[in-house]
């Protein structure tokens, strides 16, 4: 794994191989930051990465420019992983946070422009993610959730649902909050 583009191009991404985790591909990371540099200007957003695993997606968001990153992973040895990778990056705006991605949902009162959610793709409850993020009032007027998910999952009767996009195996659905909806 590397990161894609920003301050830290290129660099790379080597987690430990024991990490209970499964990376969203280079390739479809890459295409999500596509679609995401059109929707947001990264230098001027804070966001949230749930369930982030190896944290390559708070990687980029800050190699990015993004002002700040709250990374949420239940696994102690993701979020020392993370931690380390920081460090070793420098990259001081990212905040770890070693906790039930749902239970911080409805703990958490900040608000993000951007939330980025990759559940495992077995969860039980991964069609609630969009509906407690919406519950919970966690996202700024014109912000984005993006779910990644297996493609037996199928967001689009939800509220603020926008779209999907499916590159291989891998499948995100973009949900756009604004007050007009």
């Amino acid at each position: 794994m590397r990161i894609i583009a920003g301050k830290y191009r290129s660099r790379k991404i080597n987690p430990p191989s024991n990490l209970p985790v499964r990376p969203t591909t280079d390739r479809a990371r890459e295409s999500l930051f596509n679609i995401l540099n059109n929707l947001l200007d990264f230098r001027k957003i804070s966001a949230l990465d749930l369930f982030s695993g190896t944290g390559a997606i708070s990687f980029e968001l800050i190699s990015r420019g993004c002002t700040d990153v709250t990374a949420v992973d239940q696994n102690r040895h993701c979020t020392e992983w993370i931690r380390k990778a920081a460090n070793d990056f420098q990259m001081e705006k990212i905040q770890v946070h070693q906790a039930d991605s749902f239970r911080f949902i409805k703990q958490n009162y900040r608000k993000y422009n951007l939330i980025f959610a990759d559940p495992p793709y077995h969860l039980e409850d991964i069609m609630n993610i969009s509906r407690l993020v919406f519950k919970n009032n966690l996202l700024h007027e014109n912000g984005w959730l993006v779910v990644e998910h297996p493609k037996e999952a199928d967001f689009s009767g939800q509220p603020f649902f926008h779209s999907h996009r499916k590159y291989g195996k891998v499948n995100f659905s973009f949900f756009h909050f604004t007050s007009n909806k």
